[in-house]
């Protein structure tokens, strides 16, 4: 992981210095998979720096009810399959039985799937397997949303599959580093509270500002 040590002034500009990270990654055979929303923008600007295809994982977060900020787990989609991670610790300290997690997961992707026909507009996912694949998102905080991602990805058999973030918590970059060939974080401060306190603008991204990115790549 390399030492940022500042703040970014938005999505754009910690995309593009993410790009800078990553630049032995660039290549024809690259792909980059932005997770909706905020990732998206941030994966623009790496694909763009680096040569490489720009498409989409989406990802939901499954929040503990009544608690929905608190991640109990994460469904993703890569192209038909489908992955579900769930987080033991919140699930315990939550006391939250199966049936609970599992209607929570249901309602989850038909949100999933209405962002995913929103997104993609008729266009297939772009085929991953064999290629060198680099997953992005705004920020990584308990990692449950980049791990199920990492789980869906790995079923398409990519040769090489990194985690890029602008800025994470140490504990979840070190925890995300077994699951994947590389974890590429700008900055992981020992005092990491939320991914918005390495943004001066970290206003929501929009549903249209995901499918533009993804028009203007395509």
């Amino acid at each position: 992981m390399l030492g940022f040590g500042r703040r970014f002034r938005d999505r754009v500009e910690a995309g593009r210095a993410l790009a800078m990270r990553l630049a032995e990654l660039a290549g024809p055979d690259l792909v980059v998979l932005g997770l909706p929303r905020g990732g998206v923008v941030v994966a623009a600007e790496v694909a763009a720096a680096l040569g490489g295809a720009l498409d989409i994982v989406v990802v939901r977060k499954v929040g503990v009810p009544g608690r929905p900020e608190l991640a109990m787990g994460a469904v993703a989609a890569a192209g038909e399959e489908l992955e579900t991670v769930r987080d033991a610790r919140v699930l315990a300290s939550a006391a939250v039985d199966e049936a609970t997690f599992e209607r929570a997961r249901s309602q989850e992707l038909v949100e999933l799937r209405r962002r995913e026909d929103a997104y993609r507009q008729g266009r297939p996912p772009m085929p991953l397997t064999g290629r060198r694949v680099v997953l992005v998102d705004d920020g990584l905080a308990t990692g449950s949303t980049m791990r199920a991602a990492v789980a869906a990805v790995r079923r398409e058999k990519p040769a090489r599959l990194v985690a890029a973030v602008p800025v994470g918590s140490p504990a979840a970059c070190a925890a995300l580093a077994t699951e994947v060939d590389e974890v590429a974080c700008l900055w992981a401060p020992g005092s990491f509270r939320a991914v918005g306190q390495a943004y001066d603008d970290f206003r929501p991204t929009t549903d249209d500002e995901v499918r533009e990115a993804l028009a203007r790549a395509g």
